[in-house]
C-alpha cells in the first residue's frame, strides 16, 4: 500500500470561494479539526495578502499539532527584487510555518503577457526563490501555476519551470491545473512525463471547471503522483478545487493508498459537515461518500436487494466513511422499507402483513396529495404509529388563529398566534408574536404545552422551516408542502405539512415535530 500525502488548501484556495467568509477564529477551528483528522499539511493563507491571514498566523503559532504541518503561501519573487529583499517573500518567512508553498509561472503565455518579464528571468526567479527559502531550513513545496496548459503550449518551458525549482531543492513539484480545463487523458500522459523525467516527489493541484477536479486527481495518482492538494467539500474559486471528501476514500477504498492515520477515513463525514456548519453553508446532500443522500435508498426493488446484501446497491459501506444508510418513504416503497422502518422503533413486522400494506397504502394517498417522506422521517414513524394503533397523542388543537399586521410602509410586519389546545381535558389557551406565522405558531404551542411537558419541551429546538409548491399550474390556489427541521442535543428529525393553505401545512409539520421530540423524551 503506497502512501500518498494529503495538502488541505480549504482556508486559502477553497476561503476563495463565492459566499465563503471564514473569520480568524474559523480558520483556527478548522485548522484544529484538519490536524485531528490527520491531513499531511494545513495551507493557512496567504500571510501579507491581507489582515486576517496575517492575524492567523500569529494565533495558530501557539497551536502545537499532532498530525498535520502549517504551510504558508505566496508566489516567488518579482522581477525587480532578489528572494531576501522581496517583501512578499519576507512575509512568508516571518509566518513562521514549517512549509512554504511557492507558487511560479510554468507557461510561457502568462510570463510574457502577465507577468511582462523574459522567460529567462522566470526561471531565475523560481531558483532563487526556492533556494533561498531552502537555505532558511524550510520545506518548499512549488506549486507551477497553470502547468498542464503551458505543458499543452509549450512542453519545454513548463519543465524547465519545474527544473528550476528541483535543482534550487524543491521538497515536492505540484502539476497545477489552475484554470480547470484539462480532461483525464491529458492529466495521465503530461503527469506521466513529468514523474519519468524528476525524482522529486509529484503532486496534483486540479480545479474543478469542467467537473474533472476529483477524475483528474485520481488519474495524476495512477500516472505517478504522490501528493495531492485539494478542498473539504471541493470549496474554490468558480466551480472550486478537487473535493478531498471525495478524492480521500477513492484513494483508499478503491485503490490501496494510504491517506489518513488508521481509523481516521471513518471521520470523514463529520468533518465535512463540521466545515460547512462553519462556514456557514448548507451541506450538499447529494455530495458523494459523504452526503445525506449518498446512501439513501427510494425504490422498493432496491430497498429489499440492500437489506439482504449492501453490496447490491451500494458501492462502499456507509460506516467505511463514517455515514449512514437511509431507506426513504414514498410511493415507490416496498414492503421491505416499512419493515426496515419499524425495526429501528423496535417494532417487528413482517413483509406480507397486513399492517404493511395499510401503512404503504396510506403513504401512496398521501403523497399523491403532495405529501413527500424522503425527508420527513419523524412524520413517517408517526404514521406508522397510528396506524399500528400504537400512537400516543400527547394534545388536541382546538383552534389557532394568526393575525399579521403591517401598519405602515417602513414598519415590519407584526405577527400574532393565538392558540387553544387540550391536554388530557385541561385546556390551555395563549397568544404569542413571532418574527412570522410559523415563529409565532411555535411559541404559542411552547406556551401552552409549557405546563405539561416544560421539561421536555427545553431540549427540543426548532432548526429549520423550508415551503415548496407542488403544483404550480394552480398558481396562488396551489398546495404547498412545509418541512419542519428540528434537534434536541442528541439527533435532528424532520417532519412535513400540506395544504393549500400555508399556515395550516406549516401548523401540521409543527405539531408533528413537537410531538416526536416529546415522545423522544417522554417515559415509554
Amino acid at each position: 500500500m503506497s502512501r500518498i500525502t494529503i495538502f488541505d488548501t480549504t482556508l486559502r484556495d477553497g476561503a476563495q470561494g463565492e459566499g465563503i467568509s471564514f473569520s480568524v477564529e474559523d480558520k483556527v477551528k478548522i485548522a484544529r479539526k484538519l490536524d485531528e483528522f490527520g491531513v499531511d499539511y494545513i495551507e493557512g493563507g496567504w500571510p501579507g495578502s491581507n489582515p486576517k491571514d496575517i492575524e492567523f498566523f500569529k494565533h495558530i503559532a501557539r497551536v502545537k499539532f499532532k498530525n498535520s504541518k502549517m504551510v504558508s503561501f505566496g508566489c516567488t519573487r518579482r522581477p525587480r527584487h532578489t528572494a531576501e529583499s522581496d517583501p512578499l517573500i519576507r512575509n512568508l518567512v516571518e509566518s513562521g510555518t514549517p512549509v512554504i508553498a511557492l507558487f511560479g509561472k510554468a507557461w510561457d503565455f502568462h510570463v510574457t503577457d502577465a507577468l511582462r518579464c523574459p522567460l529567462e528571468q522566470n526561471l531565475d526567479m523560481i531558483h532563487d526563490s526556492v533556494k533561498y527559502l531552502k537555505s532558511l531550513g524550510r520545506e518548499v513545496i512549488f506549486d507551477a501555476e497553470h502547468f498542464f496548459d503551458g505543458c499543452k503550449a509549450n512542453e519545454e518551458y513548463a519543465l524547465k519551470s519545474l527544473q528550476a525549482a528541483a535543482d534550487a531543492g524543491a521538497d515536492a513539484l505540484v502539476l497545477c491545473d489552475t484554470n480547470g480545463g484539462s480532461l483525464p487523458m491529458e492529466v495521465r500522459d503530461i503527469t506521466s512525463l513529468v514523474c519519468s523525467r524528476f525524482k522529486t516527489p509529484i503532486g496534483a493541484h486540479i480545479h474543478n471547471d469542467s467537473g474533472m477536479a476529483i477524475a483528474n486527481t485520481v488519474t495524476a495518482v495512477r500516472a505517478g503522483a504522490v501528493h495531492v492538494q485539494g478542498t473539504i467539500n471541493g470549496y474554490g474559486e468558480r466551480c472550486g478545487n478537487a473535493n478531498l471528501c471525495a478524492i480521500i476514500p477513492i484513494l483508499e477504498l478503491k485503490l490501496g493508498h494510504r491517506c489518513l492515520p488508521p481509523g481516521k477515513l471513518e471521520e470523514i463525514t463529520e468533518v465535512s459537515r463540521f466545515v460547512d456548519e462553519v462556514a456557514n453553508l448548507v451541506p450538499d446532500e447529494r455530495q458523494p461518500f459523504v452526503g445525506k443522500c449518498a446512501f439513501a435508498h427510494k425504490a422498493g426493488m432496491h430497498v429489499d436487494a440492500v437489506t439482504k446484501h449492501e453490496s447490491t446497491y451500494e458501492h462502499v459501506t456507509p460506516e467505511s466513511v463514517g455515514n449512514d444508510r437511509r431507506l426513504l418513504v414514498s410511493e415507490l416503497s416496498g414492503g421491505s422499507t416499512v419493515v426496515q422502518k419499524a425495526a429501528k422503533i423496535g417494532i417487528d413486522l413482517t413483509k406480507g402483513s397486513p399492517e404493511v400494506k395499510a401503512a404503504l397504502d396510506t403513504v401512496a394517498h398521501l403523497e399523491h396529495n403532495g405529501y413527500s417522506f424522503d425527508g420527513a422521517e419523524a412524520s413517517f414513524e408517526l404514521l406508522l404509529r397510528k396506524s399500528l394503533g400504537m400512537y400516543r397523542k400527547l394534545f388536541d388543537l382546538k383552534g389557532f388563529r394568526v393575525i399579521i399586521e403591517k401598519r405602515g410602509p417602513e414598519e415590519e410586519p407584526i405577527t400574532e398566534a393565538t392558540l387553544k389546545i387540550c391536554v388530557d381535558g385541561k385546556e390551555a389557551f395563549t397568544v404569542a408574536e413571532g418574527d412570522g406565522p410559523v415563529h409565532a405558531l411555535d411559541n404559542a404551542l411552547r406556551l401552552a404545552l409549557k405546563q405539561f411537558y416544560g421539561k421536555e419541551l427545553a431540549k427540543i429546538k426548532l432548526t429549520d422551516f423550508k415551503v415548496r409548491v407542488v403544483n404550480t399550474r394552480a398558481g396562488t390556489a396551489a398546495k404547498v408542502r412545509t418541512v419542519i427541521e428540528s434537534m434536541d442535543s442528541e439527533d435532528s428529525w424532520s417532519t412535513v405539512g400540506v395544504s393549500t393553505n400555508i399556515i395550516e401545512a406549516s401548523w401540521s409539520a409543527l405539531a408533528d415535530s413537537v410531538e416526536y421530540g416529546l415522545l423522544r423524551h417522554l417515559p415509554k
